[in-house]
């Protein structure tokens, strides 16, 4: 007898799919990701333009972003995992999104009154609005790491249940979606400031963040709805626990049926609860709890048995092999226009959403950490094209140069004006530079051909092996703890950034470019050969043991998902 209820149609079946938790989440994360990547894009040109075409503001904001999330890492995922999941999604989404909003007002409000701004106090007034404005940037930066690692860290985890399969593809949806808004929406927000205004270009933003607040606050609802097991976290689900083993007790003291004693006892946590010792309740004490916070944030960081992977994906950020304003400023000394550019970066998404598609196949056929060492191999052999291109014929590779000549030249007061065209506030600033046709012209365009070709096909393993660890940061942390285990995750990548732009300051010349290659391919591979330990250490020699298709991987390096300890 056959029990199975009656097909679905192909219409219901559609229905289904775009009313369902993973639906909705993908739709909400596309418009956030949306409106992050156009604000990213135009705060660095708005703050170029208000500064006379100069690169001080846009670096004063990129060293107070990354500098706040360092510090505040390990406190914002604490945050994450000590209220309740809708809540702390609500009060990110709508944090960011009015910081972003108040941002754009006051940058119209500067740009359409900046000449009256200059001339009040001295132009102080001026100087407080650029204050705020990265301020209040950064605030909306720390609300969207807050963003972050609640939907994507743990949302995504709770959608997908306990399979492992699921949130793979999940995961890897997600990535799809930040790479094509990637190109998008600075291309969208682009084309209207060059054809409106940087005026329009604020108005648009902050319009177009208003909109999606809204409909990203709608779609946080709906999800919640449908999947009830965001209702509670890991804290709580051990709470009720403790109240149900006392309340059989209860109810005969107080000649209840367990049913009418259920609600009241949810509303007494405070009575099980052990009161605060006056220590724990003094000034001294509530002063220090962040730091307290940050100091168990990290240590639970390094106690984790995915320490070593988390540390292999922080130590890829230590690199100027990749398509950001430092790489960008050195294709332009080597001769590339912004067309050029512009088809690279697009090769380079293109690169990157084969790696997701690829992480998703490789990881069904070998598992997931299998899958993350062939990554790596495949990343840092792409890599070996940078380190070839160093030495290739077009390369400025000089090492007779001093990097550091220009700092020391103008520490004592001595660099000349020809000096100073090479200084990292012309070479890495594409908008001050000198017009290609004055540049020398170069012999060869091997050796640049050859660095961008490297740098592209890296991307496949590159963001396969990041979709691999943060997976593995998904599956074995428990959920008690993934706000702050992801949010030290982010402060060791800003960290590792923060180094990356340190050691650009410290060899600016393009002479010393190739020198940075050849460091940043270093880490990289330091960064996989953590990796390996940590694979090594998880599943031995199994590690080289190809598996086939028949055989569950989840039983060797695949663990189903954990919930609460």
């Amino acid at each position: 007898m056959d029990n199975s209820g009656p097909k679905k149609t192909c219409c219901e079946s559609i229905q289904d799919f775009f009313t369902s938790a993973k639906f909705l989440i993908y739709m909400g994360h596309a418009l956030s990701t949306w409106g992050d990547r156009m604000w990213n894009f135009a705060v660095a040109v708005f703050l170029v333009e208000l500064y006379g075409n100069s690169l001080l503001l846009t670096a004063v904001y990129g060293l107070v972003v990354a500098g706040s999330v360092l510090l505040l890492g390990a406190i914002i995922g604490d945050w994450v995992d000590r209220n309740p999941r809708l809540k702390v999604a609500q009060t990110s989404l709508l944090v960011q999104n009015s910081c972003v909003i108040a941002c754009g007002i006051l940058l119209m409000v500067v740009f359409q009154f900046k000449e009256q701004l200059v001339e009040l106090y001295n132009g102080w007034i001026l100087t407080t609005c650029y204050i705020l404005v990265i301020t209040i940037a950064n605030i909306a930066n720390l609300a969207s790491t807050a963003t972050s690692i609640t939907i994507q860290r743990d949302w995504v985890v709770v959608v997908a249940g306990q399979d492992s399969s699921r949130l793979a593809d999940m995961n890897a949806t997600v990535r799809i979606i930040d790479q094509l808004t990637n190109i998008l929406a600075p291309m969208l927000v682009g084309q209207i400031m060059a054809f409106g205004s940087h005026y329009i270009g604020c108005g648009f933003i902050s319009g177009w963040n208003l909109c999606s607040m809204c409909v990203e606050y709608a779609l946080l609802w709906k999800v919640y709805q449908k999947t009830p097991a965001l209702a509670v976290k890991a804290g709580q689900k051990e709470q009720q626990q403790e109240l149900k083993q006392l309340s059989p007790t209860r109810d005969l003291e107080n000649g209840q049926s367990p049913e009418e004693s259920s609600q009241p006892l949810m509303n007494e946590t405070s009575l099980v609860a052990k009161p605060d010792s006056p220590k724990q309740t003094g000034c001294c004490y509530q002063v220090s709890e962040p730091l307290r916070t940050f100091k168990s944030g990290w240590v639970a960081y390094y106690n984790q048995n995915i320490f070593f992977a988390g540390m292999s994906l922080a130590f890829l950020y230590m690199t100027v092999l990749g398509f950001d304003c430092i790489t960008t400023g050195y294709a332009y000394t080597q001769g590339l226009n912004g067309s050029v550019l512009s088809l690279l970066m697009g090769a380079s998404a293109v690169s990157g959403i084969c790696g997701t598609v690829a992480f998703t196949w490789v990881r069904k056929k070998c598992g997931l950490i299998r899958t993350g060492f062939i990554s790596g191999v495949a990343q840092l052999s792409c890599l070996m094209l940078c380190v070839v291109s160093v030495f290739a014929p077009g390369s400025p590779f000089d090492l007779s140069v001093s990097p550091f000549q220009d700092i020391y030249a103008h520490l004592i007061g001595e660099k000349t004006l020809p000096e100073a065209e090479h200084s990292a506030f012309t070479i890495f600033n594409t908008t001050t530079a000198a017009p290609a046709e004055e540049l020398p012209p170069l012999q060869s365009y091997m050796s640049v051909s050859l660095l961008f070709a490297g740098v592209i096909a890296a991307r496949v393993g590159l963001w396969s092996f990041d979709l691999t660890v943060t997976q593995l940061i998904q599956e074995n942390v428990i959920e008690s703890e993934r706000g702050v285990i992801n949010g030290v995750q982010n402060s060791m990548n800003y960290l590792l950034d923060l180094l990356h732009f340190i050691m650009v300051i410290l060899a600016p010349n393009q002479e010393a470019f190739g020198l940075l290659v050849i460091i940043s391919v270093s880490f990289v591979a330091m960064g996989h050969t953590m990796y390996f330990r940590f694979a090594f250490k998880s599943l031995g020699s199994r590690l080289f043991l190809c598996c086939s298709p028949e055989q569950k991987v989840e039983t060797d390096d695949s663990p189903s998902l954990p919930t609460t300890v």
